[in-house]
């Protein structure tokens, strides 16, 4: 994972005292590690498509590229999607690493495929407890994340970028003559800044993240270990950029 500050984008200021837009609180983050080439996924990439209409949820999608081997090459894979999956499990201590395999609030895993563990652990794992907002402003993207007392905070802000909907019809491989619509699948991840705890409000231009995926981004605020591991995910809220794609995709 590029956990290269985006500094040419994003501008870190002390957020004013106007009060953001109105918007959903979020109480949980799923995020699928699914693949185009696993007869297992198609169940979970549908469920995480019905999902994305609940306001309170983040649902994310990160094609991994570790079944490509199988014939089918994945045509939303990235090697930072893989990236981060196995960081997760380094940092949960998992024995292996699957897919449908969904990482709750970055605290937990479940098969992704399973609505119901997946609603349990939304159930059991802690909310999020930081009330990020994100907005557009002209042509700028505003991110604010709010104080909160206690010890100080190191968490990274990171800023997300996917694809709304993705038809992909598949051609060889496990899922050979199906074709499969992929929702949120994640184009892009880079972190905007640093939260310790204060107020704090990032800017960044839209023609930018245009750039990175044509449905939407969401912005996750989350912990990280001394060795820059992910943790918890403490705050996270999303905005639909444009239409859904209607494209085909091969």
């Amino acid at each position: 994972m590029n956990y290269t500050p985006f500094l040419a984008f994003a501008a870190l200021l002390v957020a004013t005292s106007q009060a953001p837009a109105e918007q959903a609180k979020v109480r949980g983050v799923v995020e699928l590690f699914t693949s185009q080439g696993c007869n297992s996924c198609p169940k979970a990439d549908k469920m995480l498509g019905e999902m994305i209409h609940q306001k309170d949820i983040v649902a994310l999608a990160y094609h991994v590229d570790y079944w490509d081997y199988r014939g089918w090459r994945d045509t939303l894979a990235t090697p930072e999607n893989t990236d981060r999956q196995r960081d997760y499990m380094k940092a949960m201590k998992g024995r292996a690493f699957y897919t449908p395999q969904a990482v709750i609030n970055g605290r937990a895993h479940v098969n992704g495929a399973d609505q119901s563990a997946v609603d349990e652990k939304l159930a059991e794992t802690p909310s999020l407890p930081v009330a990020v907002t994100v907005q557009k402003d002209g042509d700028v993207l505003v991110i604010d994340v709010p104080g909160q007392d206690g010890p100080k905070q190191n968490a990274h802000v990171l800023l997300v970028s996917y694809d709304a909907a993705s038809p992909v019809t598949i051609e060889r491989g496990e899922n050979a003559g199906h074709t499969v619509t992929y929702w949120n699948a994640v184009r892009d991840m880079q972190t905007t800044g640093m939260w310790h705890g204060q107020p704090a409000r990032f800017e960044i231009p839209l023609s930018e993240i245009a750039k990175k995926g044509t449905g939407g981004c969401a912005v996750l605020v989350q912990s990280v270990d001394e060795n820059g591991s992910p943790g918890a995910i403490l705050g996270a809220a999303s905005l639909e950029l444009e239409a859904p794609a209607v494209a085909n995709k091969k």
